[in-house]
């Protein structure tokens, strides 16, 4: 391992000497590392069976969000995508929360938002966790999400074993139903696209960072769905989103269906544990 991170830091453009290397928290799938050098701390993150352009994705993503000039997020300084040994190096980012972090993150993620593309999807194929996810370039965010986002996931599923019989034909007919509900003309904003609670952190002075996107233009909605299936996010984060960019008063009714695709990703990727809570909303949409 010190191989590789000194590899990393040199790519990186850093010759000095390492001074300290600690395991760091870095999420289930990667190999996580702080490193402090002659010159700076890093963020380094180690995949052995990464997924072909896994870190490239992650770096564009990140960038991406950057560009909006709306919400903070970790520097990143270099990578690479070789089989058995890919890493990305990014900058160290600590801090603790404020009193005021949650509601900048709830103002600054609708800042986000408040940033759109001309089109719905991504030009890459993308990953979430390492999932692959099919994207390309839609006017339809309708025919966007169904086709590249809920029918792969059934496909999937099928192919997996955990969606069949009644699963299977509720959600064929939900796929069959769903412009009864979710919106064709829809601004396609700029998304994170796995803001769970987990991937977001505080920096200096209490500001909050986004990491580990999943990145794609889309409806906002979306993602604000996801935030409210694991958890992780205050009263102030939701109060100061609506403050700075008010919800559809849709939202309701399609928050469901927006949650369903994340938790047929859980489903597809971790089993059974996530059956009944995919089941209650094809049972409330096409029972």
């Amino acid at each position: 391992m010190n191989e590789l991170i000194e590899k990393a830091l040199r790519q990186a453009g850093d010759q000095s000497r390492v001074r300290t290397v600690r395991h760091a928290a870095g999420g289930s799938i990667n190999e996580s590392y702080f490193v402090g050098t002659g010159e700076r701390q890093y963020f380094i993150k180690h995949h052995r069976e990464a997924p072909i352009r896994f870190f490239e994705l992650e770096a564009k993503g990140l960038e991406l969000i950057r560009e909006t000039n709306s919400i903070a997020v970790p520097g990143v300084f270099t990578y690479s995508d070789e089989s058995g040994n890919a890493f990305i190096v990014m900058e160290w980012v600590e801090g603790a929360r404020s009193a005021d972090t949650d509601w900048k993150l709830g103002d600054h993620v609708a800042a986000m938002h408040q940033t759109f593309g001309e089109n719905h999807g991504f030009m890459d194929d993308t990953f979430i966790g390492t999932l692959p996810q099919s994207n390309g370039f839609f006017s339809s965010w309708l025919a966007y999400y169904r086709d590249r986002r809920l029918a792969a996931q059934l496909q999937l599923g099928i192919e997996r074993g955990r969606i069949s019989g009644t699963r299977r034909n509720r959600l064929e007919t939900l796929l069959e139903n769903l412009d009864r509900w979710v919106p064709d003309n829809v601004a396609p904003s700029y998304l994170h696209g796995d803001l769970w609670g987990g991937n977001w952190l505080a920096g200096p002075g209490g500001e909050p960072y986004l990491i580990d996107p999943s990145f794609l233009y889309g409806d906002r909605h979306f993602e604000l769905a996801f935030t409210e299936v694991f958890g992780g996010y205050s009263n102030d984060f939701y109060q100061a989103y609506k403050e700075r960019f008010p919800l559809s008063p849709d939202y309701e009714d399609i928050k469901p269906l927006y949650q369903l695709y994340y938790l047929l990703v859980h489903l597809n990727m971790f089993g059974e544990a996530y059956g009944r809570s995919v089941d209650i909303i094809l049972q409330r949409y096409a029972g």
